[in-house]
């Protein structure tokens, strides 16, 4: 009955030091629409950003920054992500390391964005 993620929402203090973070560690394009959340847009999906203090409705019931724990498919090589997180300063917590996604085994390195938000990054092998 599911085909796919549309997009989901982070919860954060500033759209405007998440918005930075992402665009500039993991390429993310962003983008503004009048009365509609921040989003950052990303493959055919988006992250849309509830600034604390400053959400739309609905939204979750206790929205909070820094509880968000996903996991992102890189379009590059994961050494490429793994470059761009070293030359931005972003501490990488956990890999590379073997897990398992809903598409099989993967190679997945895990940090922080600024909210404290856990971010898996993620490669698939060629098949």
């Amino acid at each position: 009955m599911i085909a796919g993620i549309d997009h989901f929402v982070l919860t954060v203090r500033s759209v405007e030091a998440a918005c930075e973070f992402y665009q500039r560690v993991l390429g993310m394009r962003r983008l503004d629409e009048p009365n509609r959340p921040t989003a950052l847009l990303f493959g055919s999906q988006k992250i849309n950003l509830h600034e604390t203090g400053r959400t739309f409705e609905p939204k979750a019931k206790a929205p909070t920054p820094g509880s968000g724990d996903f996991c992102l498919v890189a379009a590059v090589p994961l050494a490429e992500v793994q470059a761009s997180l070293e030359a931005n300063n972003v501490t990488i917590e956990v890999g590379p390391v073997g897990r398992t996604g809903a598409r099989g085994a993967m190679m997945s390195v895990y940090f922080r964005d600024p909210d404290g938000n856990l971010v898996e990054v993620s490669e698939y092998p060629l098949t």
